[in-house]
């Protein structure tokens, strides 16, 4: 795939900045290294899936150096670059294969437990300029103010506790790292069910079921808005040591998310039969009824927004139509058989 480059505007340089709220940073990671120029060699761990892809086509189209590790298991997205392929998860496979490189930037996108991240963060500490983390705004302890800002607390028994646990670690170490906070995540290549959830209903004219009164609020961020944040955290020496929730600018209720998705799959939203129900009435076991968590879970991107130059390019229903037409369709997803059993046990 052959991708236009426009060239980088600046050159980079690294400063002071203020600490977040709720990490501890160790004194050196307010020294950082300059660049001399503005194109770097930048490593990517994954880049071959959903965010990855985007993020390796933005950094090409700024004319860096891209290098990404994964399994093979997938083409890059972009000809011509650079993969390594091996097993993260391999301590020792992980510093055999990269020892020997030298990096300005690391982009983590996949690292889920501390132990994911450091063995890398070992190899790289005091040799890398700038390490982005991806983590997850689900680490915010459940509040009763909303919405969630970077110093929020932090669940202790969330699921993404370990994302948390890593940038305490970057922090400590005194790596110049970022970390990005993203809600939920949609757009062409999602391997996660969101969007289509919605979609395979709607275009099969079935009871859309959503639990509670469908006034939970929650949020959605379309994934080149995310690539592009996490872009312009490099050369910005406010982001060193800093956290940033990213998303879309807006909040939607559940019902008001299933008639966007109505809207972007070219269907009158007044037409879609919504029913809500009480999970608690219904024991699903490990089956999954709604993709999404059934409480308002929503993040302010105001901090990014100043910090990074950054405005989400998408609002919610043009970010639909993209996926819908370019993923959903493009994919024939409307024409493959979906298991509704699950919804029927709710309707019946």
């Amino acid at each position: 795939m052959e991708l236009e480059r426009s060239p980088l505007k600046s050159n980079v340089t690294f400063g002071n900045h203020p600490n977040p709220s709720n990490v501890t940073f160790h004194p050196k990671i307010r020294n950082h290294c300059r660049w001399d120029g503005g194109i770097m060699r930048i490593l990517i761990m994954g880049g071959t899936r959903f965010i990855g892809v985007y993020l390796t086509r933005l950094l090409y189209e700024q004319e860096h150096e891209i290098v990404l590790f994964n399994r093979g298991n997938k083409p890059a997205p972009v000809n011509g670059i650079e993969q390594i392929q091996g097993d993260r998860t391999d301590a020792a496979v992980l510093k055999a294969q990269l020892d020997g490189q030298e990096f300005d930037a690391i982009f983590d996108n996949n690292g889920r437990e501390l132990s994911d991240t450091q063995p890398l963060a070992e190899i790289f500490k005091d040799r890398v300029k700038h390490f982005i983390y991806m983590s997850s705004a689900g680490v915010y302890l459940k509040s009763d103010q909303m919405p969630h800002v970077e110093g929020d607390p932090v669940d202790p028994k969330s699921r993404h506790k370990g994302k948390h646990d890593t940038e305490t670690y970057l922090a400590a170490q005194g790596l110049p790292f970022t970390s990005i906070r993203p809600t939920y995540i949609y757009g062409p290549q999602n391997y996660n069910d969101l969007e289509a959830w919605f979609f395979d209903r709607i275009v099969r004219d079935r009871p859309i079921p959503i639990p509670g009164n469908g006034m939970a609020i929650t949020q959605f961020g379309h994934v080149k808005d995310l690539a592009q944040a996490m872009v312009q955290v490099l050369g910005n020496r406010r982001a060193v040591g800093q956290i940033y929730n990213v998303s879309g600018d807006r909040y939607v209720t559940f019902d008001g998310l299933a008639r966007a998705c109505a809207i972007a799959a070219g269907k009158s939203p007044d037409d879609l039969k919504i029913v809500h129900y009480d999970p608690k009435q219904f024991d699903f076991g490990k089956r999954k009824a709604f993709p999404m968590r059934p409480q308002h879970f929503f993040a302010s991107v105001q901090k990014a927004m100043s910090d990074l130059y950054w405005k989400p390019e998408f609002d919610l229903i043009s970010g639909l139509k993209d996926s819908y037409e370019n993923d959903y369709l493009a994919t024939e997803r409307d024409k493959a058989d979906v298991d509704f059993s699950v919804d029927d046990e709710i309707l019946n």
